[in-house]
């Protein structure tokens, strides 16, 4: 694998504009693409796994799908549920830091990193954090990297905590309207309920329970509703998470609105489906984008066009110009010449 960390290296030092690809799951996601296309597949395979400490470091070209198979034989899984959206690979997915389902619960992807080599705009290899939780003290640059969508550097490696697969799951389904909605899924996650994902939609909220069995039971019995066959409710957790479900479908803009879960009912146009107990609101449909951005930011929150829809008026919502000029130096200090995803993150980046 040495060629290819040469064959990274001479085309980083060719100063040259790099588009960063893994399998291309995430093209969508961000600014437009520009630069010259660097594929990572070809550096791949899982390098470290110790199922007993809860680890595995890989490279950046490994499929998702390799990686998480080597979990499932170790009975162990991430447990944010990132998405695939296609061939993905590991270092897309720490690069994009997208969180599935279970993220109000279990946590982001973004804590779940516990090391990262990087190769950055001087060729170098740079390497931060370890393989174990207490190697992570001070400015943390491993967890700075996800979501930074390759702008900083180009991902070589990546060591992740792992967790073992629940004991025992339930999928519960209530019809409840949105406010109702929203004030029960609060409500139950300040209560001893094993709460694993939640979502709403058109009326429906669906509920999923993980944990000992034990907690299950007393948790179904306690909260009602009706109870979801486990296929079922395998296959809904999964289109959930890979966006492949009806109000997913068609070209409408994709809005993904970050907001306080305990924010009420928002009167916004278009379509929308709620995760993340209140704290993840998708809305399908073309709106006024400033008029969007300044209802979420009035929530305490923002708002981001995820997919589709016009991108010149910036995918993420804009930074103060404080936390824009931190931006900008950690730019200049990983990627002096601007090699990597130019634009894909910030127009100024």
């Amino acid at each position: 694998m040495s060629d290819g960390i040469e064959e990274f290296r001479s085309r980083i030092l060719e100063r040259k504009p790099l588009r960063l690809r893994g399998g291309g799951s995430k093209d969508f996601y961000g600014g437009p693409l520009q630069g010259e296309m660097l594929d990572t597949r070809g550096y791949s395979g899982i390098v470290g796994y110790e199922p007993t400490e809860l680890v595995i470091t890989a490279r950046a070209g490994t499929p998702l799908a390799e990686l998480e198979s080597a979990l499932a034989t170790r009975r162990q899984v991430l447990a944010c549920e990132p998405p695939h959206f296609g061939a993905a690979t590991v270092g897309g997915v720490v690069a994009a830091g997208l969180s599935g389902p279970r993220r109000a619960t279990a946590g982001s992807l973004r804590d779940y990193v516990l090391g990262v080599k990087l190769m950055d705009g001087e060729g170098r290899e740079l390497n931060f954090g370890g393989q174990v939780m207490k190697n992570v003290a001070g400015f943390d640059v491993s967890r700075l990297i996800a979501g930074s969508l390759g702008t900083l550097g180009l991902i070589l490696e990546v060591s992740l905590k792992v967790f073992p697969l629940p004991v025992a799951e339930a999928t519960l389904r209530f019809e409840l309207p949105q406010d109702r909605a929203l004030d029960a899924m609060n409500r139950w996650a300040g209560q001893p309920v094993p709460l694993a994902a939640t979502c709403w939609q058109d009326d429906v909220l669906t509920l999923r329970l993980c944990g000992a069995q034990a907690a299950i039971t007393a948790a179904c019995e306690n909260l009602g509703g009706e109870r979801i066959a486990e296929p079922d409710a395998t296959s809904f957790w999964a289109a959930l998470r890979e966006q492949t479900t009806a109000f997913f479908a068609g070209d409408a803009p994709l809005w993904r609105l970050s907001l306080p879960s305990v924010t009420p009912p928002l009167d916004l146009p278009g379509s929308q489906l709620i995760e993340w107990g209140g704290a993840q609101r998708w809305l399908r449909g073309a709106g006024d984008v400033a008029s969007l951005r300044e209802t979420a930011a009035k929530a305490g929150g923002h708002a981001t066009l995820f997919r589709g829809g016009d991108k010149n008026g910036g995918v993420f919502s804009p930074l103060p110009p404080a936390l824009m000029e931190v931006h900008r130096r950690l730019k200049q200090s990983f990627d002096p010449y601007g090699v990597f995803n130019p634009g894909r993150l910030y127009p100024e980046l």
